[in-house]
């Protein structure tokens, strides 16, 4: 008779108490944490001269003046297609490492892991590795429990706090940003965003953890996307750890020949490999979404293959090749495909820095009304132009028209003195005798030209006319 069983819509989570473990890929882990921490705790206050009229933080994205200061290079709003080009830079090459080398961007590059792997250095320090941590947490209350636990979350809730006074600090003064928090002096936006940072890290690093990655994080889910059988995975060696009676653990007087004679694998069922991993898994059951790569169950395998006296790399990174001794090609069409964007993203993001402009023009054209008949007969439309000097010091700018035949522009002043890194607006009345012109709708350029260099720009827009009164005289480029 068939056992009916309720439907199970969520698996309550089973924690995951990680032991830490020594090794090659644990000591990648905690230089790149260092590396990574460094950055972006100390970046903020490191200065950069840029002139009297520009700020002296080295990154600062000012959102009230609209620029982003990166070292010697300043991003307008109008640039910001570089950014959408870097994105898209930085999503080709996730895809191109990832098809190669597997997620390694999950396990030693991803804010969630770096945020998470200190949070769990923390919880080390203050409870104790994972044999202390699980006993303690089956303890009732008492006073050592009950401060042990205050210790941790009032550690973990100062490093969010840090990470989001951190993360303001790149949209304003370092410096100042710290005085004028606790002086109740600084935007409002400040306290939000560290308020928003504070309470995500928390419960991301600290209280969700491996959840975000298997449960929340969609890169887990489409890797499958650009993995093949040439790509590198945190892979076990079925062959070799199971042998054909399966994995044994060791008894005592039996050593490797013996263990090999009765047709066990070298796997030695010690359960470090689940033990360590941040996941929760078992990498003996094959690749799965929740691996982030990071290594650890190596280190472990390693270290217990040395201490029985076999040979490490029962897990190792490797392939689904490897693993039946075929030659690997990592240069496939796919990976050759992510090769030639990168490439030509490059290219034309280098050809663009190369030629960027020092000048950034604008025109909005009033279009209530969109044209006025002057008492003398003559039609007139009315612009808005704004002018920004991405340079350093102070420019003159000089507004004509092209393309418009017997035009009178009337500009004040013409020219424009603009400050340095600053932008200035003006409105410029455009006549014109409407026998003079063909259509109803004629393009024309502004060419605003600097003084002194002789750099300019043109923008193309449009002049407007009664249809009825449009036609007749030959053109004239004004």
């Amino acid at each position: 008779m068939a056992t009916e069983h309720p439907l199970v819509f969520h698996d309550p989570r089973q924690r995951v108490y990680p032991r830490s473990v020594k090794g090659t890929f644990r000591s990648i882990k905690h230089g790149i944490l260092l590396l990574a921490y460094t950055v972006f705790f100390l970046l903020p206050y490191v200065r950069w001269d840029r002139g009297p009229n520009f700020p002296d933080q080295a990154i600062l994205f000012d959102l009230p003046h609209r620029a982003f200061y990166i070292f010697g290079l300043t991003m307008w709003p109008q640039e910001v297609i570089w950014l959408a080009i870097f994105l898209l830079f930085a999503a080709v090459l996730l895809f191109f490492v990832t098809g190669i080398a597997g997620r390694v961007f999950c396990g030693y590059f991803c804010f969630q892991t770096l945020w998470t792997d200190l949070y769990m250095t923390i919880e080390r320090w203050v409870e104790g590795d994972r044999t202390a941590r699980m006993r303690l947490d089956k303890e009732p209350w008492s006073f050592r429990k009950l401060r042990l636990k205050f210790e941790k979350h009032a550690l973990w809730i100062g490093v969010a706090f840090l990470t989001g006074v951190s993360f303001a600090a790149y949209f304003t003064d370092a410096f100042d940003l710290w005085r004028d928090f606790f002086l109740l002096q600084a935007a409002p936006a400040a306290y939000i965003t560290t308020l928003i940072l504070t309470a995500t890290t928390y419960t991301m690093a600290g209280l969700m953890r491996e959840q975000v990655c298997t449960s929340f994080c969609p890169y887990g889910r489409f890797q499958s996307v650009m993995f093949d059988e040439n790509t590198k995975i945190v892979a076990y060696d079925v062959a070799r750890g199971e042998g054909s009676q399966g994995r044994a653990k060791p008894k005592k007087g039996t050593g490797p020949e013996e263990r090999k004679a009765a047709g066990h694998g070298d796997c030695i069922d010690c359960g470090l490999c689940v033990q360590v991993c941040p996941t929760g898994i078992d990498i003996r059951n094959g690749l799965q979404y929740q691996c982030i790569s990071c290594g650890l169950c190596i280190d472990a395998c390693n270290n217990v293959m040395d201490s029985v006296k076999l040979p490490k790399g029962l897990i190792s990174y490797t392939s689904e090749k490897e693993l039946r001794n075929e030659k690997v090609n990592h240069w496939t069409p796919k990976t050759l495909g992510y090769a030639a964007v990168l490439l030509a993203v490059a290219v034309w993001f280098a050809f663009s820095m190369a030629n960027r402009s020092t000048l950034v023009v604008d025109v909005q054209q009033e279009r209530q009304p969109l044209y006025v008949q002057l008492s003398d007969g003559r039609i007139q439309n009315k612009y808005e132009i704004k002018v920004t000097n991405k340079q350093g010091q102070a420019a003159s700018y000089a507004i004509d028209v092209l393309g418009l035949p017997q035009a009178e522009v009337q500009i004040s002043p013409n020219p424009l003195q603009v400050g340095a890194g600053r932008a200035l607006g003006t409105t410029v009345y455009i006549k014109v005798p409407p026998a003079s012109l063909k259509e109803s709708k004629t393009h024309f350029n502004f060419r605003i030209k600097q003084q002194g260099s002789g750099e300019s720009a043109r923008y193309e827009t449009d002049f407007y006319a009664p249809e009825e009164m449009v036609g007749g005289d030959d053109d004239d480029e004004g």
